[in-house]
């Protein structure tokens, strides 16, 4: 995931410790052991994460596309452990649901209790639907193998305390965190939980064997771990989150060739690999960030669909996810969010954000800023160790909604930073350029090649944001490597 971030409360974080373990049943060895949560409080967490992930990260629009996620994740699930005569009925009984989330990120994650998520950015870089099989086989596998209640036993006390520490100041002034401590309590508690390189090793040993029983040749997933290495290797230190706790993807590489030979020796028939039938259901696939759901142009940051734009101060980085819109300061001494309230108007919003207990009132009044009708309020709370954050709070009313900006720093800190709050905010305005808000995304569109050739040589011009080598490794293949004419490839087209 993938670079997951999301999530509950801290009661639930409490109630997991009160809890405690549970001694239950692994579906996979059939062995009795003790685990951080039961079989229904997995079932119970992952419904509850389930909700807030769609939330945070939103869903690709594409029913045909998500159905047949969904419906090939079904048929890897009957040939896993939890289908099985013998395994317990709770686990049988347990529906599974596949998601696929729109984001540009090569990842996918399982959540305990049958939740399973692939991005649009993984689908693209997968060559055919057997390599896709092996990739769900591989999270059904952390679910059936009780990975993250695994973990969640071996957790330590000292670590819960210090997250839940940490969304208690979230949750009283607004304050996003890292990336999972915007989740909340227990899906964050989940996401940190490390798969050890063992849980890893066997998820790729269940992918595989999951694969090969419903027929695929499993070993064209050896392929798609190449791709992540090299992805990897581009990336440098910024590994996909796929690849954070997993095993070097060259040794991943040469343990699924081995995995699928073995198999194969069992069942000679797992011969369906299907790259014609995979590529019909990805034509079209978006391609790196969609645009129309806000982008960063020089110094400022313009959202089509939802016609706004306002200037990014300078030093700030942008972060643009689905329900907020985050700028971090280099010297990560101030953040300014953009968020969506949920009132019917500025009065209401920072009416009902300025009585919450544990803020101090400093100030608060109206402006119109650029012909819209906004409310401010300056107001003092403490983290939960003890800083004095002053945060500047504004709701501005534009086309129905209720749009809220909140600027934090230390105290000491934030009068250096108001200016440069104000310098984004007042620049808040509706968007009616037609040229930005009519943009539109870069697709995949699959186009088979006229001649035999190098396949640097078969690249028409690429849309600004590909490189040659970035669309090799979408296909799977080396700069100079012979492809022969009429071969499918896929490439980024406006």
């Amino acid at each position: 995931m993938m670079r997951a971030a999301i999530f509950v409360s801290l009661l639930v974080g409490a109630v997991l410790l009160a809890e405690g373990c549970a001694v239950s049943t692994n579906p996979v060895s059939g062995r009795r052991r003790l685990y951080g949560y039961s079989w229904e409080e997995e079932r119970r967490i992952g419904q509850e994460a389930d909700r807030q992930i769609v939330a945070q990260y939103g869903l690709y629009e594409d029913p045909k596309l998500a159905a047949y996620v969904d419906s090939l994740g079904q048929v890897i699930l009957q040939h896993s452990h939890l289908r099985r005569p013998e395994t317990p009925a709770a686990f049988r009984n347990t529906p599974f649901v596949f998601r696929v989330l729109d984001s540009p990120i090569v990842n996918a994650f399982a959540l305990p209790g049958g939740y399973i998520y692939v991005t649009r950015g993984l689908l693209a870089h997968v060559n055919n639907e057997a390599q896709l099989a092996v990739v769900l086989g591989h999270e059904i596998g952390h679910v059936a193998a009780r990975h993250a209640s695994q973990r969640a036993f071996e957790l330590q006390l000292g670590q819960v305390a210090l997250l839940g520490g940490a969304i208690v100041g979230q949750e009283v002034l607004g304050l996003p965190g890292g990336d999972v401590l915007q989740l909340g309590g227990t899906v964050a508690q989940l996401l940190f939980l490390k798969y050890s390189r063992d849980d890893e090793r066997e998820s790729d040993r269940l992918g595989v064997e999951y694969a090969a029983r419903a027929g695929y040749d499993a070993a064209e997933a050896a392929a798609f771990f190449s791709t992540l290495k090299r992805l990897s290797e581009q990336a440098g230190a910024n590994l996909p989150s796929f690849l954070s706790t997993h095993p070097d993807p060259g040794e991943r590489e040469q343990t699924i060739r081995a995995l699928a030979a073995r198999w194969r020796t069992e069942l000679p028939a797992m011969d369906r690999v299907l790259q014609a039938a995979y590529y019909t259901r990805i034509e079209g696939l978006v391609l790196g960030e969609d645009p129309r759901q806000g982008y960063l142009d020089g110094q400022a940051f313009y959202h089509p669909t939802l016609r706004f734009w306002f200037p990014v101060p300078t030093g700030f980085h942008v972060t643009n996810q689905p329900s907020q819109v985050i700028l971090t300061d280099h010297r990560q001494e101030a953040v300014l969010v953009l968020s969506l309230a949920s009132e019917t108007s500025a009065a209401a919003a920072a009416q009902r954000w300025r009585g919450q207990q544990g803020l101090t009132l400093i100030d608060q009044g109206s402006e119109r800023i650029n012909g819209l009708t906004a409310v401010y309020v300056v107001a003092e709370g403490k983290t939960s160790d003890g800083q004095l954050i002053r945060v500047l709070r504004y709701f501005i009313e534009h086309e129905g909604r209720v749009y809220s900006f909140a600027g934090y720093a230390l105290q000491a800190h934030y009068a250096r930073y108001q200016p440069t709050f104000l310098q984004a905010i007042r620049g808040f305005a509706p968007l009616r350029d037609p040229v930005r808000l009519n943009v539109q995304p870069i697709r995949l569109r699959v186009v088979r090649a006229a001649r035999s050739a190098p396949f640097r040589v078969l690249l028409p011009e690429l849309p600004r944001g590909f490189t040659p080598e970035t669309v090799a490794i979408l296909n799977q293949v080396t700069l100079e490597a012979p492809i022969s004419s009429g071969t499918p490839l896929k490439l980024p087209q406006p």
